[in-house]
């Protein structure tokens, strides 16, 4: 089923959630609306689902408006962070549970429903655990539950909000490994809201990524991650570090000196220069780098991060090395970004707009997204 939002703003007391966003899924797709909190992600969910109703815009399902359909018409299934099962009922009951709620011209016999439990039960890998409650399994199964009960409708939208956050970091690994093989099997259209950006870039075949209100990028993980199009973006999406520079004459420049990185097309002015800490590659000297006296250094896993102090202003950044580097050991280390953004001040606070100019592509492009 596609499902597509049309120029959807929501307000709550006047105070505007959304501005105005259009999103185009396609249909079997997985979707990851990413973002801080308050970046209206849920909102978003929730207006898809019909738990709010849009203050503008419009919501399509295929061809239909579904703006102002009730959940129930627009048969979605909805899968919450803290499960939300009847503990009450059998985990093979609360499978059907949407099935023998049905108006009686649509509901299953008993039999079917059941059949159906335990199929859904298998699929999720929960065989045999039908005739117990969910108080006696643990928050990995009960979320496993909670997902074969919203695919028990036969949903033509299935959507996932926060669904592994009450987890461990361990489960939410293989939950989410596992959500992928079952979005693969049964080809739902699929969107989850979370927070955690390790998960959407693993899991979803795109990522919205939200800020205020607004969707700042969509695109592949791999589009996300090595190619972000604003300051927000690039910050939040995966470890940065930045510099403030100056453009000049189509050079960056670190106070009184050239850094030895190209700004061709970016207008001359102050600037902030972003890049991975892992991305970077190390100088014996100095003849258009950037500088640092080293202030701090710590293990992490494989890696070494070291902390530089750079410049008269003190700016401190970080960068990657492999833990047995010597140049780890130094008391001051050069290097320069091997892949890295700049963005014009004069852009910066403006939502999803800025220049950016990356080494290997041809030109510097002034980047739009959200709406």
């Amino acid at each position: 089923m596609d499902v597509s939002i049309r120029k959807v703003r929501k307000e709550f007391d006047r105070f505007a959630a959304l501005h105005e966003v259009s999103l185009d899924i396609a249909s079997g797709e997985l979707i990851a609306l990413l973002g801080p909190s308050g970046s209206g992600k849920t909102t978003l969910l929730r207006l898809i689902a019909g738990l709010e109703s849009p203050s503008a815009g419009a919501i399509f399902f295929g061809e239909e408006d579904a703006s102002r359909k009730s959940v129930q018409e627009r048969n979605v299934g909805f899968v919450f962070q803290h499960y939300a099962l009847f503990r009450h009922m059998t985990v093979a009951q609360n499978v059907g549970f949407g099935l023998k709620v049905r108006p009686a011209a649509t509901r299953p016999p008993k039999a079917e429903i059941r059949r159906r439990a335990d199929e859904l039960l298998e699929l999720v890998q929960l065989s045999g655990l039908g005739g117990r409650y969910p108080h006696q399994l643990s928050g990995g199964q009960r979320q496993r539950v909670a997902l074969a009960r919203a695919l028990a409708i036969e949903p033509r939208v299935l959507l996932l909000d926060e669904p592994f956050g009450a987890l461990d970091a361990q489960v939410r690994r293989e939950l989410r490994r596992w959500l992928r093989g079952i979005h693969d099997a049964t080809g739902h259209t699929t969107v989850f809201v979370t927070h955690d950006q390790e998960e959407a870039l693993e899991l979803a075949d795109r990522v919205v990524v939200m800020s205020q209100g607004r969707i700042e990028q969509i695109g592949t993980a791999d589009e996300i991650y090595d190619s972000p199009n604003s300051p927000f973006v690039f910050g939040f999406i995966g470890d940065s570090s930045r510099l403030p520079v100056r453009v000049a004459n189509g050079q960056l420049w670190l106070q009184d000196r050239t850094i030895g990185l190209a700004a061709r097309g970016i207008p001359d002015g102050d600037a902030t220069l972003y890049f991975r800490p892992h991305q970077i590659e190390l100088l014996d000297g100095c003849g258009g780098c950037i500088a640092g006296t080293v202030v701090a250094s710590r293990r992490v896993a494989a890696s070494r991060r070291v902390e530089l102090e750079v410049g008269g202003e003190r700016h401190r950044v970080e960068i990657e090395l492999p833990a047995g580097d010597p140049a780890a050991g130094k008391s001051r280390i050069a290097f320069r970004p091997k892949r890295w953004a700049v963005f014009p001040d004069r852009l910066a606070g403006q939502p999803g707009l800025a220049e950016r100019n990356v080494p290997g592509r041809p030109e510097p492009e002034l980047a739009l997204t959200g709406v």
